[in-house]
């Protein structure tokens, strides 16, 4: 139905904008604490707080660190924290062993959260980049990166994951059947209740290069993704893609990159109605986090706008490493030191 408007001036749509009461009133739209996850990124030692060059204010932490990251996430209202491994270089190997090793960081890092963190869920990344030697998220055979046998290996990455207390499962390799795998697995393994958020429609981006430096995977990647990740050309398969993972056992999807693709975030919302995400990548933080170092935007208002935006577009949830920021404005909070 088309929205009917009166003749001016009966009709001044400027009226509902006249004051901030008035503009609360008419928002269509809100961004909540309950909104966000948050991305950690977490390597071996103790007490390390370590940088990353290309994403100010975000770093590799430690395990003892993420702990206490978990720790702020709770006392923020934030629900979800997400780790990604930064793999030492000599524990990655063509066979991808260290993806399922039960004592590897992002197991130990997850069961030391649910130890002293239990309030908080857990989520974690089902890919084998971060653990293969050549940066690929599948094996690689004679130059292809090969669908089986990596689905094989994944299936085995999520049951040492679901083992070691992860509430949220995140395929983000894209090969075909994995989800039906992975679910067909968890339920036989007795993980009833471990949910799988699928990157169902993830995209060959160029937004992902900070990542990719943040857990030591851009030096190691020999070529591209472009035979298992979505041409950013493409609409209707993500349509597809998503209806598969769903028939598969997917509990919510995933959009990655985020802004780019708002429309995607819409088509998929307004197709399936199903709890719908989307990942603010590192490319583009850092962009925001850029122009607001040098003074070129307001740094905070484009955050909160850049978020405001997902919602709007149909989003239930946003990957962002926003997340304790966007938490402390919300609430009224000073921002964290340094």
């Amino acid at each position: 139905m088309k929205p009917t408007v009166a003749p001016f001036p009966a009709a001044r749509l400027r009226r509902t904008r006249s004051s901030a009461p008035l503009r609360a009133l008419v928002q269509e739209h809100a961004l909540s604490v309950n909104d966000l996850i948050w991305p950690v990124f977490v390597r071996d030692g103790e007490n390390v707080v370590e940088p990353v060059a290309s994403m100010p204010g975000v770093n590799r932490l430690s395990v003892d660190q993420v702990v206490k990251a978990a720790q702020e996430a709770r006392d923020l209202g934030i629900p979800v924290i997400c780790l990604f491994p930064y793999t030492d270089p000599a524990l990655k190997t063509e066979d991808c062993a260290e993806a399922w090793n039960p004592d590897n960081l992002s197991n130990r890092a997850t069961r030391a959260i649910k130890a002293e963190v239990p309030g908080i869920a857990v989520m974690t990344d089902v890919a084998l980049d971060p653990y293969n030697s050549n940066g690929h998220d599948g094996f690689v055979e004679d130059g292809e990166i090969v669908n089986d046998r990596t689905v094989e290996a994944l299936v085995k990455q999520a049951l040492s994951q679901a083992a070691a207390g992860a509430d949220i499962i995140g395929p983000s390799d894209m090969m075909d059947n994995r989800i039906a795998a992975i679910r067909s697995a968890l339920e036989d393994g007795g993980y009833h209740n471990v949910t799988i958020m699928s990157y169902a429609a993830k995209y060959a981006s160029a937004f992902y290069g900070p990542f990719r430096d943040a857990v030591g995977a851009s030096g190691a990647l020999k070529g591209d993704k472009t035979t298992y990740q979505m041409t950013p050309a493409n609409s209707n398969e993500a349509l597809r893609l998503v209806q598969r993972d769903l028939s598969e056992g997917a509990d919510m999807v995933m959009v990655k990159p985020g802004m780019p693709y708002l429309d995607i975030c819409r088509r998929v919302k307004d197709s399936f109605g199903v709890p719908t995400f989307a990942y603010q990548v590192s490319g583009e933080y850092a962009m925001i986090q850029a122009a607001a170092q040098n003074g070129w935007i307001d740094g905070d208002a484009a955050m909160m706008e850049s978020l405001l935006a997902f919602k709007r577009a149909g989003c239930d949830g946003i990957l962002t490493y926003f997340a304790p920021a966007v938490a402390r404005k919300l609430r009224g909070l000073e921002p964290a030191e340094g």
